[in-house]
């Protein structure tokens, strides 16, 4: 069934959980793992689809490279009370 573990071996580790969880905690206890089982689930196929339209986007970037433009440099704030650089007229 799970591997080398039988039918016995999962009905006493079911009676084990049960002692010490209790019986009201099962449910949540289910649907506690449930949802982890599908957030991973959900996680890797989302990994996969990013990684997927990442390498499209590459591929597209190599086929068609754009044009490289270069951004003016940025102002740079000086303090109140510093004195300004001199320009020339």
């Amino acid at each position: 069934m799970f591997g080398s573990m039988g039918f016995t071996e999962l009905i006493l580790i079911l009676f084990i959980v049960l002692i010490i969880f209790g019986a009201g905690k099962l449910p949540q206890l289910g649907e506690g793992l449930g949802k982890a089982i599908k957030g991973f689930k959900k996680s890797v196929h989302e990994a996969d689809a990013i990684e997927a339209e990442a390498e499209a986007a590459a591929q597209q970037q190599m086929a068609a490279p754009q044009p490289s433009i270069q951004a003016p440099a940025p102002a740079v704030e000086q303090p109140a009370g510093a004195p300004q650089p001199a320009t020339r007229a």
